[in-house]
């Protein structure tokens, strides 16, 4: 499959509304003040399901040939792009199969049952969601859109990086960083996408857990290296194994950085974001502003955008953050 373009990101802009929102840009002085830059958070755990994920699921999706509806859509992911896909499927009166891990986080899967979705389980370490994904869907007849791996896919969620570009312009400001959450790299790629065409000072750095720290060390490397099966981490939305086969030419291609953040310092950065920003972020929503409030990414004098992704968080996870004062 050839690689998207900022066109196809245009025409996804287009496309996918009024399924995903224009979602705001919020700062707040203590963010400033705690990190020595002009800090924006680009609050995308607003959308519907609680996540970016709908973007590119609508993207795609509407893409679907009519006739081709009735077979359904199948789809294998850690929890968000499951209820994006779950969701738009409910409202394009589509049947839709998804594949999740059996440690999801309970509230990402009943978001996906109530909106009509069939969930099938698997195992992270001994089984292959991919295979089983293919499966379900040389069976079925049904279209399959895997989570970040994707043409349309990207496409949407780059999207959010048109958002971001704008929204900053209005205030007058031009952007020197932003920072996007970052596992197979769908999000990333698509907002390089439109930095690229629209702002190509701007520096693009993706966070990830340390466990799974495989966008990093590809990008040192120049090539597509994968974790040690098996590693753990609360931000479950990152936990990809190895960066995408089309995400990850357009992220070297545009010079992009990696840079990797501990659960202690997502968990941070979920108790700042709620106190002074009135957001709930999820684990892996927050890793990019824990990228910024650890001073792993410098941001003294910077105007930097992050990305909160996602906010469905378990309540047992977030009571840990809350716990923590800042």
């Amino acid at each position: 499959m050839t690689l998207p373009t900022f066109v196809d990101v245009l025409e996804a802009d287009r496309r996918i509304r009024p399924l995903a929102l224009v979602t705001p840009l919020m700062r707040a002085d203590a963010l400033d003040q705690a990190t020595g830059g002009q800090i924006f958070v680009k609050a995308d755990c607003l959308q519907p399901r609680g996540a970016f994920k709908i973007r590119g699921a609508a993207n795609a999706m509407l893409k679907i040939p009519v006739e081709d509806r009735a077979k359904g859509v199948v789809a294998f992911s850690s929890g968000n792009h499951a209820q994006g896909i779950a969701y738009v499927a409910k409202h394009l009166g589509m049947s839709a199969t998804i594949v999740v891990p059996s440690d999801a986080p309970k509230g990402k899967l009943e978001s996906v049952e109530a909106d009509g979705g069939k969930i099938v389980t698997y195992d992270r370490v001994l089984e292959s969601r991919e295979a089983i994904g293919a499966a379900i869907a040389a069976q079925t007849g049904a279209t399959l859109i895997p989570p970040f791996d994707h043409r349309d896919v990207i496409a949407g969620q780059g999207t959010c990086g048109l958002e971001i570009i704008n929204q900053v312009r209005e205030l007058g400001l031009d952007l020197d960083v932003l920072v996007s959450c970052a596992s197979g790299g769908g999000l990333a790629a698509g907002i390089g996408l439109a930095l690229e065409a629209l702002s190509p000072k701007t520096q693009l750095i993706g966070a990830e857990p340390v466990s799974h720290d495989d966008l990093t060390r590809s990008l040192v490397l120049g090539q597509r290296v994968a974790n040690e099966p098996g590693t753990r981490t609360i931000q479950d939305a990152l936990m990809t194994q190895i960066p995408g086969e089309l995400t990850f030419p357009i992220l070297a291609r545009i010079g992009t950085k990696g840079v990797a953040v501990s659960d202690d310092e997502v968990l941070h950065a979920m108790a700042f974001a709620f106190k002074f920003l009135r957001l709930v972020l999820e684990p892996g929503g927050a890793a990019a502003l824990a990228a910024v409030l650890s001073g792993k990414v410098a941001a003294k004098g910077q105007v930097i955008a992050v990305t909160g992704s996602g906010g469905n968080v378990d309540p047992e996870i977030f009571m840990r953050a809350l716990a923590i004062r800042v």
